[in-house]
């Protein structure tokens, strides 16, 4: 592991502002605020990455929420799929606590790290391309970084082909291209990739994702990470392709 590495990445992300219309929206938002939220001082600069130095799994998101990541200054952190998310790794052994509140709330991820392909909150939760590509580079150092890495968990479509492209950057390239799914499976080099449905109230309100299906991508995940599952389902999880 490089702490120092991932330290500077850290610093890097959050002093950036490559993107002028994501860097207008995420501090438009940190002024203007929601009506729940309005006592709170928002984050409002790029989110980091977050977790353990020593981690085998990497989780990466889309970007931070509005008024998650972009209030608290952590990736799903201060919202409901960021509870949805850290229950189901604190389940699996993954995390020490069930709930994901503040920068400050003494979560600690367990052998697990957290990132996004976009650093910046985007209007719409809709990066362009230029966005993702300005902001990849930080995720492909992320990666080179967690030297005992082994698991990328994407947790959406986009996260799905941000994970490929930077692993791609750093010489892991698979023919032909894994096409996402809930469950899907690639092997990249020395890393597994895993795909999962977005932990987001569209998702788990509907039943598309059930707290079981995120469980069991978790408790896939810490095989090839060489951690044995706090506990194993039998669930099947779905292989239906989307978001």
């Amino acid at each position: 592991m490089s702490t120092s590495q991932l330290e500077g990445v850290s610093a890097e992300v959050i002093d950036c502002r490559k993107c002028p219309r994501l860097v207008e929206w995420r501090e438009r938002v940190a002024r203007e605020k929601t009506a729940r939220f309005v006592g709170q001082v928002y984050w409002g600069r790029p989110v980091p990455g977050f977790g353990d130095p020593a981690a085998r799994i990497l989780v990466v998101g889309l970007a931070p929420a509005a008024h998650g990541g972009n209030r608290t200054g952590r990736i799903f952190t201060g919202d409901r799929s960021g509870d949805f998310l850290i229950g189901s790794m604190h389940r699996t052994g993954l995390a020490n606590q069930p709930t994901s509140v503040s920068r400050d709330d003494g979560l600690r991820l367990l052998g697990s790290y957290m990132a996004a392909v976009n650093r910046c909150a985007p209007p719409g939760n809709k990066p362009t391309p230029l966005e993702r590509d300005a902001c990849l580079p930080y995720l492909e150092r992320e990666i080179a970084a967690l030297r005992r890495l082994r698991v990328v968990v994407a947790q959406c479509a986009f996260a799905w082909d941000g994970a490929l492209r930077a692993m791609s950057a750093l010489g892991h390239r698979t023919r032909p291209r894994p096409a996402f799914g809930h469950a899907a499976e690639a092997s990249l080099g020395p890393y597994a990739l895993l795909g999962c449905f977005h932990p987001s109230q569209q998702n788990t309100f509907t039943g598309r994702l059930t707290e079981p299906m995120l469980d069991a991508v978790f408790e896939r995940a810490v095989e090839p990470a060489g951690r044995p599952a706090v506990r194993r389902r039998s669930f099947p999880p779905s292989r239906t392709r989307g978001r």
